[in-house]
């Protein structure tokens, strides 16, 4: 009999959707407007359509690989399901570039805030102290992951609406360029390339990411057949009515916003609306958003290590453990708190760069799988099924592949590279010889090595 303690089924819808969505963080809108705004060539609105309707095809199959495999491991466990074990290693081995630097990309963006709010503390100070406190919260349990998680998408949700009250205040009271609050303008792409809207929605995608990783969280969920692909679509659907609400009523309102500063741009957009105030209040929303996006994304990326420590595509008896008071994966909290401390020597792009390859590689493989599972290996193929698992995950995979190749050639390259380690570490594996395995009449122990 196996007395390895195990992860605690817990979690209903909306715990699930507020962890995807502290995950997600509504207030990235912000956090990546300066950088979506260039790249997208201001046209907003339909560059967060565009990535919209590529996620929500993805969105869809992962809702029905996670009835078909209600486990912990996401894209990797799907894809090794449906297709082969070694593709499914390289896609999580893509995908772990995605949630390990999640992590530090929160980090990242809670220290560089709160130098801004206090500039005699450095960067790497914050960096330290948050990387202790996300430790800290995960190791105590999941339960106070999700109470967290909760009361940050309130406050955020809360913040999004008072910004776009005030847009509203200025086009009514004519300080806006326009003056109605009905206008076809940001849905038309004007004299803007549409590749320059495709790239911008390449990178828009990153704002997202979240509902994915609540997959990972399958086996600490009630009934996860039902209640993750209910989270999935509400995850998306609210994500996206926030940043295409906030992208419509910036672009009618001010047409001719610019800035000298990327980084900075939504700081001058908020104070631009709102003043001091809201801009001092856009700051603490920021950092607590920031903070439980930390909180949640360290969740994830545990449970994945989880997944393939249990599955010995990692160490099992580092990667598996779960500690028998707290029912948390403590060993990999620790080892994901010590990797993130990466986050005193590079910097917030280069974070970027490897999440938005490593989710795009797993969400194209996500689609595929559907197709491998469902239409190829069960036979599902009458004209209603056809459409679900053939049409349906084929557009999704051929949208979410071609958005990956409009990622910049550096990314792409380095992507590669971390592909090809992953392959070198699957060769060197699979010729290593199996465990010795010794029989004791009724058990069976595996020495240590």
């Amino acid at each position: 009999m196996n007395n390895q303690p195990a992860l605690i089924k817990s979690l209903k819808v909306y715990q699930i959707v507020f962890l995807g969505l502290a995950w997600m963080t509504p207030m990235i809108f912000f956090t990546v407007y300066g950088v979506a705004y260039d790249a997208a060539g201001g046209q907003m609105v339909l560059a967060y359509l565009i990535a919209f309707l590529a996620i929500f095809f993805t969105a869809y199959s992962y809702s029905r690989m996670v009835k078909a495999y209600p486990i912990a491991g996401s894209a990797y466990t799907y894809t090794k399901k449906a297709i082969h074990p070694r593709l499914g290693f390289l896609v999580g081995w893509a995908l772990l570039l995605d949630y390990i630097f999640s992590p530090i990309i929160a980090i990242l963006t809670f220290g560089i805030f709160m130098h801004t709010e206090f500039p005699s503390i450095p960067v790497y100070v914050w960096v330290i102290v948050m990387n202790i406190i996300l430790a800290l919260v995960n190791i105590v349990g999941i339960k106070s992951v999700a109470r967290i998680s909760g009361i940050s998408v309130v406050v955020q949700i809360l913040f999004i609406s008072l910004f776009c009250l005030f847009i509203i205040k200025d086009i009514a009271t004519g300080q806006a360029s326009s003056s109605t609050l009905f206008s076809l303008h940001p849905f038309l792409a004007s004299d803007v390339p549409f590749t320059t809207i495709f790239s911008g929605a390449a990178l828009i995608c990153f704002c997202f990411l979240g509902f994915d990783a609540v997959t990972t969280m399958a086996e600490e969920t009630i009934q996860p057949e039902k209640t993750i692909p209910k989270a999935i679509f509400l995850i998306v659907c609210i994500a996206a009515v926030m940043y295409i609400a906030i992208s419509y009523f910036t672009q009618i309102a001010y047409p001719g916003f610019t800035f000298t500063n990327p980084d900075n741009a939504a700081y001058t957009l908020v104070k631009l609306v709102g003043g001091n105030l809201l801009s001092s209040l856009f700051i603490t929303v920021l950092i607590i958003a920031t903070f439980t996006q930390g909180v949640s994304s360290v969740t994830s990326v545990t449970r994945f290590l989880y997944a393939l420590g249990r599955e010995s595509v990692l160490p099992q008896k580092v990667f598996s453990y779960i500690h028998p008071t707290f029912k948390t994966p403590v060993v990999n909290i620790l080892l994901v708190t010590a990797f993130s401390f990466l986050g005193m020597f590079i910097d917030l792009n280069t974070a970027v760069t490897f999440v938005s390859f490593g989710a795009l590689t797993a969400f194209t493989f996500v689609n595929v799988s559907v197709i491998a599972h469902f239409y190829i290996k069960l036979k599902k193929r009458s004209f209603t099924e056809t459409i679900l698992y053939l049409i349906f995950p084929l557009i999704g995979a051929a949208f979410i592949g071609w958005l990956l190749t409009l990622l910049n050639k550096d990314t792409l390259l380095i992507g590669v590279a971390w592909l090809t380690v992953g392959f070198l570490y699957l060769f060197v594996k699979s010729r290593l010889p199996a465990p010795f395995v010794k029989r004791d009449h009724s058990k069976v122990t595996v020495p240590e090595k």
